[in-house]
């Protein structure tokens, strides 16, 4: 049941965020739930492979190469889901970084003053 939620609260956040940037277009509620879910499977396989492999480059970057990385996944994301479109890299770095801040709110107002959710 909270994976669910969890789903459901991170398409409600690709959904807020869509409307908060104008290079970002998410077609409705569908799209804004498979785009969740594609997002989800990318950062969970894909994305730990592209930072070891880019370990190098990160350290130098001093991590920031990561960002490049959320921004790559989402324009792959981005040609995977019919319905959500970004318009170029640097609408998906904010669109990574909004993302990100939207999904903290959302699962901090999702937990109860004692801990539980």
């Amino acid at each position: 049941m909270r994976i669910l939620l969890h789903w459901l609260a991170s398409a409600l956040a690709v959904f807020i965020t869509a409307y908060l940037l104008p290079g970002v277009f998410v077609e409705g509620l569908f799209a804004a739930l498979v785009t969740a879910l594609i997002i989800g499977i990318l950062n969970a396989f894909i994305r730990p492979v592209l930072v070891i492999l880019t370990l190098p480059i990160s350290i130098l970057t001093l991590g920031l190469f990561t960002l490049a990385i959320n921004a790559g996944l989402i324009m792959l994301a981005s040609k995977i889901v019919e319905g959500f479109h970004v318009d170029g890299f640097f609408w998906a770095l904010a669109f990574s970084l909004v993302l990100s801040l939207v999904n903290w709110f959302l699962h901090k107002m999702g937990k109860s003053g004692d801990g539980k959710e």
